[in-house]
């Protein structure tokens, strides 16, 4: 609702990463005409890329997420009435190479901005963005499970038995699922998530929180895997690549476009219940090699370019398979992902043709 979002002051964390460049873009547009403010940490070597089109229309303001009365100040001084928290560490991989940088930024940082909203006292709406890796492991049905047991896995909660004496399939995932964290990112984020659920009900703080599936598009960081997968395409199509190296092919996800995911972020704010968590997703699974052949396929470089699978890059713990259900964001939000998988891989390889 673009009345809803005029003349508002706006703070993003995490302005200047992925997804915070697009809400921003959006945000400052004529649709919308937010005041829109990014906290951003002092750096010797600042990095602006995804922002660098928008500089003009946004202002930056010093803050560091581990310093809360930095985070009061700048919320005082902005009359900020609403939080859209994105900043995070936010690279799985990573958070298995460095867990405590993960915990103090994820966990330390969420507190910090809950409690400079508390002192603040006139936020109208905060947004927490958590994510699909707080299901971790998700149970697809009973042979899985077994399976499961099988290796040792301790599955914990365990699964709910129908009354044939079977598992009831978690998948499609729904909000009610069990969270079984397996990394230390989705763990940091399930203690962010559970934060903002008990500052709602202990001091009344306006938090909504969303559990975004993998989102992707153009601007997404390399390290992610479909930019990992996009910058190979892009560079057999310009350099004549035709080695695509990745790792792990069977992991499903369920992947959305970044440019509908800042629209269910946006309603949200506006139209959701503050204690309340939605899942952003598409409903559909890929396995990761399904989109490996897609993305040379939509390239044209079939029958031109191998696979090539190097278990160094293998997660030390992987989620099988995360496959949401956006009903509850449709019937409470009115939100739907609009833009077809393909155009954002298309998108994707586009934008990495012209970045490297």
């Amino acid at each position: 609702m673009s009345n809803y979002w005029e003349g508002k002051n706006v703070l993003i964390t995490g302005l200047t990463g992925f997804v915070g460049s697009w809400l921003a873009e959006s945000l400052i547009s004529e649709k919308f005409g937010s005041n829109v403010i990014g906290l951003v940490r002092r750096q010797s070597v600042p990095s602006r890329k995804n922002i660098s089109h928008i500089m003009d229309g946004v202002k930056l303001v010093s803050g560091d997420l581990n310093d809360m009365s930095s985070i009061v100040d700048v919320l005082k001084k902005n009359q900020i009435d609403v939080i859209f928290h994105l900043a995070a560490q936010s690279y799985v991989t990573r958070s298995f190479e460095s867990p405590t940088d993960t915990y103090f930024t994820n966990v330390i940082g969420t507190a910090n901005v809950l409690e400079a909203a508390r002192q603040y006292d006139k936020v109208e709406k905060i947004h927490f963005a958590g994510s699909s890796e707080e299901y971790g492991l998700v149970i697809k049905d009973d042979a899985h499970y077994r399976e499961l047991l099988k290796n040792g896995v301790m599955v914990s909660p365990e699964p709910l038995m129908g009354s044939t004496g079977k598992v009831v399939p978690e998948i499609p995932i729904t909000e009610t699922n069990y969270l079984r964290p397996m990394s230390p990112y989705a763990v940091s984020k399930v203690a962010g998530d559970y934060m903002c659920f008990c500052h709602h009900k202990a001091y009344g703080i306006p938090v909504v929180r969303t559990r975004a599936f993998n989102h992707e598009g153009p601007r997404r960081g390399e390290e992610f895997v479909t930019s990992v997968i996009a910058k190979q395409v892009a560079e057999g199509i310009k350099h004549g690549k035709r080695t695509l190296t990745i790792g792990n092919m069977e992991p499903i996800r369920d992947y959305s476009d970044v440019r509908d995911i800042i629209v269910g972020y946006m309603l949200a704010v506006e139209k959701g219940k503050a204690g309340e968590v939605y899942n952003l997703c598409s409903g559909r699974g890929w396995k990761i090699g399904d989109l490996v052949r897609m993305a040379i396929k939509i390239a044209g470089l079939e029958n031109k370019m191998n696979i090539e699978i190097d278990k160094n890059r293998f997660r030390k713990a992987e989620v099988d398979v995360l496959i949401g259900d956006f009903s509850k964001a449709k019937k409470e939000l009115g939100w739907e992902p609009k833009i077809g998988f393909e155009q954002t891989i298309r998108d994707q390889i586009e934008y990495w043709g012209k970045n490297i």
